[in-house]
């Protein structure tokens, strides 16, 4: 009987007091991706410019620029990609566990 009343009172509630820990997960997600935004390209891009094009490679300065920034633009799609992947994924795991048959 008691849970049956606790399923009622938490239906009644609105979504943001549902689930705190949903709420803290997603803005774990959203902080650790924004962090792989900023040091992934960055790191890529000095990392290939210095020691593949230019030490491995040996290309020229300019050279190196234009695929180093190659390398940082792709690496920016694939950190998105994994966002959106990850995103959608915890969308509809949480989507299955708030509905009941």
């Amino acid at each position: 009987m008691e849970l049956l009343d606790k399923e009622a009172l938490n239906t009644l509630q609105p979504p943001e007091f549902r689930s705190e820990n949903s709420l803290a997960s997603t803005l774990k997600t959203l902080l650790f991706f924004t962090a792989l935004m900023i040091t992934v390209p960055i790191g890529l891009y000095f990392t290939t410019k210095s020691y593949i094009f230019e030490g491995a490679l040996g290309m020229s300065n300019r050279d190196s620029y234009f695929y180093a920034a190659i390398v940082a633009v792709v690496a920016v799609h694939v950190v998105l990609a994994l966002f959106v992947y990850v995103a959608w994924n915890e969308g509809s795991s949480q989507w299955h566990e708030g509905k009941q048959d």
